[in-house]
């Protein structure tokens, strides 16, 4: 297999400020796109931040055939999987995470106090299917803020 160097293109710089903001949501989480088909050639990843408030829980979803990679930049996470949402892993700053394909999760804030910030990464694209919702009390040790 020969590989063809494609010297006519090139890398693309998204700046500060110029994020793609038009992103699947769940529930109160924040998706800002930095790499992605929304803006940038690139049609086999989408890169970019999710951002929590204290106390923030999201609806139960999962993300389609995307793999997830996900980095703590800052804040105390824990997710939800399994039946009944009842199996959880925690996380903090420095911590990465893989989320399989069509992994039905809850994504939780689990500081009342301090933002939660990850950096997020799919393959083929950002996708997002929201599930029917479950009480907070379902959760264990979650609180809202």
């Amino acid at each position: 297999m020969t590989e063809e160097l494609r010297w006519d293109e090139r890398p693309q710089v998204t700046k500060s400020g110029e994020e793609d903001t038009h992103t699947m949501q769940s529930g109160g989480a924040v998706r800002v796109s930095g790499v992605g088909p929304q803006h940038t050639p690139a049609t086999r990843i989408w890169f970019g931040q999710v951002s929590n408030t204290p106390g923030y829980r999201s609806l139960p979803h999962h993300h389609g055939e995307a793999e997830t990679g996900g980095y703590v930049l800052r804040g105390t996470a824990r997710i939800y999987f399994g039946e009944g949402y009842r199996d959880f892993l925690d996380m903090s700053q420095g911590d990465w995470v893989w989320v399989p394909p069509y992994m039905p999760h809850v994504e939780a804030n689990m500081s009342t106090t301090e933002d939660l910030v990850w950096l997020t990464t799919r393959t083929p694209d950002n996708i997002v299917v929201n599930l029917e919702d479950v009480d907070d009390d379902t959760l264990e040790g979650y609180r809202r803020a």
